[in-house]
C-alpha cells in the first residue's frame, strides 16, 4: 500500500457505534450534546483578537455555520469548500474516484478530509494575514503597560517576531476551532441525527429568525428616523399602533413577515412533493413497496454549496481589496459591494430589492436594482443546478446506482423481465429532470425570499426549512415505535 492510501486511511476520524442500531435516546442525547456545545464555543472569543473586519459579513456566517471573531470563525467553511473543489475535480475528470466500491468512497472521504485540514490551516491564514480577523492589545509584563498593534501604519513598540509570534496563536485558535467543528460534524453524522453541517445552519437560522422577530432592542429606522425595536413583529404592532401610524415601517414589516411564512409553506410543500415506482419482490408474488424519488431530488445540498460559494466569494473579495488586488470588486465601510460580488448578492441587503422600493419608492430607484434581482436570480439558479448535477454523480445517486442498490434489494419493476440494464432506463426518465428541475425551483425559491428581504437570508431559511423537514422524516421513519408516547403522537 503507497504511503498516500495509507495516510488516507489512517487519518483521525471519531469511532462509530459498535451496536447496529441507536436508539431515539441516544441520538437525542448527542445530538443535544453537539447544539450546546456549539453555542457555547460560538461565545468564546479569540484571544487577542483586535480589529475584526469580517463583522460586516456577519450575515454569511449563519450560513457558514460560523461565528466571526469566536473560535469557530471557519465554521464548516472549510468541510464544504473541500467538499465543492472535490466534487469538481471528480466531475470534470481531473481525478477519478470508483464510488461505486467500499474502496473508492474510503478513499474520496479521505482526500475530502485531508482537504478541508488543507482549507482550515489555509483559511486561518488569510483571515489573519489579510487583516480579516487582526491583532489586538496585549499586555507587556517588562513594562506593565498594554502594547497595541493595529494593521497599517499605526505600530506600537511591538517587534516583528512578537507580531508573527501573535498572529501564530490566532492562527492556531482559528485551527483548534476548525477540527472541533469536523469533529462535532462526525459524532452528529454517526452518533446524532442527520449530520453537523446541517445542525449548525439550522441552528444558526432558527436563532437569527427568533431574534429578528422578536427582538426587542431598539433601532432607528431608516424612515424619518423613528425609533422602533428591531424584531420585526414588535415594529408592526408599534408601527400600526403610535398616535400617527407609520404604514412605510408596517408594511416594510409586514412583507419580511409574510414572506418568511410563504417561503416556509412552499418549501414544506416542495420537500413532501415526490414520485412513487412501484417495486415488486421477485420471488414473492403479490407483495411490494414503492420506491420514492423527491421531487429536490439533491435535498439541501445544491443550496448550502451555492451559498457557501458566494460567501467565500465575498469573503475573498473583502481579503483581496485589503491587499490591494480588488479582483472580485470592492466592498466599503457601509455594506456597498461593486464588481462581480455586487451582481451575485440581492439589492438592498437585508430589506431585499422590496425595502428599497417601499422606501424610495418604484420609480426612484432606477434600473440597477431589478437587473442586480436578476442577475442573482439566474446565478442562485444556475449554481443549484450545477452543483445538484454533480452531487448526483458523486454521491451515488445517479440511475446507475440506484438501480443496482434496487437489484441487490431483490426487488424487480411489475411488468419488466429483471435487468438492471432496463430498470436504470426507467430511473433515468425521472432522476435526470427531477435534478434538473428540483434545483430550478429550490434555486428561485431562495433567490425570491432575499429579495423579499424575510427573516433571514432566503438561503438559510429554505436550509433550515428543509433540514428540519429532513430530520423529522428520518425521526419518523426510524424511531417511531422507540420514542415517548406523548412525543410520538405529537410527531403524527
Amino acid at each position: 500500500m503507497s504511503f498516500f492510501k495509507n495516510l488516507l486511511l489512517n487519518l483521525p476520524e471519531v469511532a462509530g457505534p459498535t451496536q447496529k442500531r441507536l436508539s431515539f435516546k441516544e441520538k437525542l442525547k448527542w445530538t443535544t450534546i453537539i447544539l450546546v456545545l456549539f453555542f457555547i464555543l460560538g461565545m468564546i472569543p479569540l484571544f487577542g483578537l483586535g480589529a475584526n473586519t469580517l463583522q460586516q459579513f456577519e450575515y454569511l456566517s449563519i450560513i457558514l455555520g460560523a461565528k466571526f471573531g469566536s473560535i469557530i470563525s471557519l465554521g464548516i467553511g472549510p468541510i464544504v469548500t473541500a467538499s465543492i473543489v472535490l466534487q469538481l475535480l471528480n466531475g470534470s475528470g481531473l481525478l477519478k474516484f470508483d464510488l461505486t466500491s467500499q474502496d473508492g468512497k474510503k478513499t474520496f472521504q479521505g482526500v475530502q478530509k485531508l482537504l478541508a485540514y488543507f482549507f482550515i490551516l489555509f483559511e486561518s491564514c488569510i483571515y489573519v494575514f489579510m487583516g480579516g480577523l487582526s491583532t489586538g492589545s496585549f499586555y507587556n509584563p517588562a513594562t506593565g503597560e498594554f502594547l497595541e498593534y493595529a494593521t497599517g501604519s499605526n505600530i506600537m513598540a511591538l517587534e516583528p517576531s512578537t507580531i508573527f509570534a501573535l498572529k501564530a496563536f490566532l492562527i492556531l485558535q482559528l485551527c483548534v476551532g476548525g477540527l472541533l467543528i469536523m469533529l462535532m460534524d462526525e459524532i452528529v453524522s454517526k452518533w446524532g441525527f442527520g449530520s453537523g453541517i446541517s445542525l449548525f445552519i439550522a441552528a444558526g437560522v432558527s436563532q437569527e429568525i427568533f431574534i429578528r422577530a422578536f427582538s426587542w432592542f431598539k433601532s432607528a429606522d431608516a424612515v424619518g428616523g423613528a425609533e422602533y425595536s428591531s424584531g420585526e413583529v414588535i415594529k408592526f404592532f408599534q408601527a400600526i399602533a403610535s398616535s400617527d401610524p407609520d404604514l412605510k415601517v408596517a408594511g416594510l414589516a409586514l412583507i419580511v413577515i409574510l414572506s418568511t411564512v410563504v417561503i416556509f409553506a412552499l418549501a414544506v410543500y416542495l420537500q413532501a412533493m415526490k414520485i412513487e415506482i412501484p417495486l415488486s419482490f421477485g420471488r414473492i408474488r403479490g407483495h411490494g413497496i414503492r420506491w420514492p424519488l423527491n421531487f429536490i431530488y439533491t435535498s439541501n445540498i445544491p443550496v448550502i454549496l451555492v451559498a457557501a460559494l458566494f460567501a467565500n466569494m465575498q469573503l475573498w473579495a473583502k481579503l483581496l481589496e485589503k491587499w490591494g488586488h480588488p479582483l472580485l470588486g470592492t466592498i466599503d465601510a457601509a455594506g456597498n459591494k461593486a464588481g462581480i460580488i455586487a451582481w451575485i448578492n440581492p439589492p438592498g441587503g437585508m430589506d431585499g430589492l422590496a425595502g428599497i422600493v417601499i422606501r424610495q419608492g418604484t420609480m426612484a430607484i432606477g434600473a440597477r436594482p431589478y437587473l442586480q434581482a436578476t442577475a442573482y436570480l439566474i446565478a442562485m439558479v444556475i449554481g443549484c443546478v450545477i452543483f445538484s448535477y454533480f452531487w448526483v454523480q458523486t454521491a451515488g445517486m445517479d440511475a446507475r446506482s440506484q438501480a443496482k442498490q434496487i437489484m441487490s434489494s431483490g426487488l424487480q419493476i411489475p411488468g419488466f423481465r429483471k435487468d438492471q440494464r432496463v430498470l436504470e432506463r426507467l430511473l433515468d426518465r425521472y432522476i435526470g429532470p427531477l435534478t434538473i428541475m428540483g434545483a430550478i425551483a429550490i434555486g428561485i425559491l431562495a433567490a425570491l425570499a432575499d429579495l423579499l428581504g424575510a427573516l433571514s437570508r432566503g438561503t438559510g431559511i429554505l436550509l433550515a426549512v428543509m433540514i428540519v423537514y429532513k430530520l423529522y422524516e428520518e425521526i419518523a421513519q426510524q424511531h417511531m415505535m422507540d420514542m415517548h408516547p406523548a412525543l410520538r403522537k405529537m410527531m403524527g
